[in-house]
């Protein structure tokens, strides 16, 4: 399958920021970890990852607003809504779980991984429903 315009610059972005992402999370436990930043300017930089990783999801928003085939958008839209059920799901569900004391507390970053790992089962089941089509 040949990928469209707009899947095209959604790709070369995504790639970008990526590495975009790496450095500044490098940066930072690099300058925390070792104390060389402190106060404000420390928060400043812890944050830098996670602005980052919020570019990812401002990426998927272009990409929809982007794509002129209808067909292509309505896919990316499914996958993005099983990805935030799924994560969204998750995080109540452990939420109550930590809340009466059940399980132990899982740092916030953690969602959207789950949220990623939900992009993955999504595109999966495009695939599945797609085949079925066929």
């Amino acid at each position: 399958m040949r990928f469209s315009p707009a899947q095209r610059r959604y790709n070369q972005r995504v790639l970008l920021l990526s590495v975009v992402y790496a450095a500044l999370l490098f940066l930072a436990v690099y300058l925390i970890s070792r104390h060389l930043v402190a106060g404000p300017l420390a928060y400043g930089v812890g944050m830098l990852p996670a602005l980052a990783v919020s570019g990812f999801f401002w990426l998927m928003g272009r990409y929809l607003i982007e794509e002129s085939d209808e067909y292509l958008r309505m896919l990316q839209i499914r996958q993005l809504l099983i990805a935030t059920a799924i994560a969204l799901t998750a995080a109540t569900i452990w939420g109550f779980l930590e809340g009466f004391g059940l399980v132990r507390h899982v740092v916030g970053y953690a969602w959207p991984v789950v949220y990623f790992a939900g992009l993955g089962i999504g595109a999966l089941v495009n695939r599945i429903i797609e085949r079925r089509a066929a």
